[in-house]
């Protein structure tokens, strides 16, 4: 009589839920390296000794920064040890080593055609002068007596479509309503380029 097989055990990773063996060719193979370290040191020994590497340079890092304190007896670092500077500016970095910039202060202003006829004006921007979108759409909507609603565009930014070609009439109308916005800072998009208004 042949033996009964058993099921295979497979371990899966707790980070990205794969095989631990396919754990290198996954999404994000840096993070699942602590948790290969601690649950599977069989399947990747080089983990294991860079882990070990790792772990021997912190001590020795921590042990050349420790030295005999002039402060006081109670082993609180001194002022010259700390550096004098308690705050660090922290600059954001988007993965890849970009730092982020901050968004000018303009409003853009493009005409988009759908359906080879109907004509979209959306504009951008208008939340980075302290406008509230909503309450911009709906005077837009009674100004020109079309439709507008707030959506989120491509970005992920909030934009507020008009029904309409109202490319033209819409700047006058901007800088009357709201007098924060210089017309300096409203752009139009022609063609793909940025286009100034005045």
């Amino acid at each position: 009589m042949a033996e009964k097989l058993e099921p295979v055990k497979v371990l899966y990773c707790g980070v990205c839920s794969l095989p631990a063996e396919y754990c290198e060719f996954g999404p994000d193979f840096t993070r699942c390296k602590p948790w290969l370290v601690e649950n599977a040191p069989d399947l990747y020994p080089d983990l294991l000794k860079e882990a070990n590497e790792k772990a021997a340079d912190n001590v020795s890092d921590k042990l050349q920064s420790v030295g005999i304190s002039s402060g006081g007896a109670d082993g609180a670092p001194s002022s010259a040890q700390t550096g004098g500077t308690s705050k660090k500016e922290e600059v954001k970095r988007l993965p890849g080593g970009k730092v982020k910039k901050k968004d000018r202060q303009e409003v853009i202003i493009e005409k988009v055609v759908r359906n080879k006829r109907k004509c979209i004006t959306i504009v951008k921007g208008l939340e980075l002068f302290g406008i509230k979108l909503s309450d911009a759409s709906k005077k837009l909507g009674k100004k020109f007596a079309t439709g507008a609603s707030v959506v989120k565009g491509p970005t992920e930014k909030e934009q507020i479509d008009v029904q309409g070609d109202i490319i033209y009439d819409i700047v006058e109308f901007i800088t009357d309503t709201w007098p924060d916005v210089p017309e300096r800072s409203i752009f139009f998009i022609e063609d793909g380029k940025k286009v100034q208004a005045g």
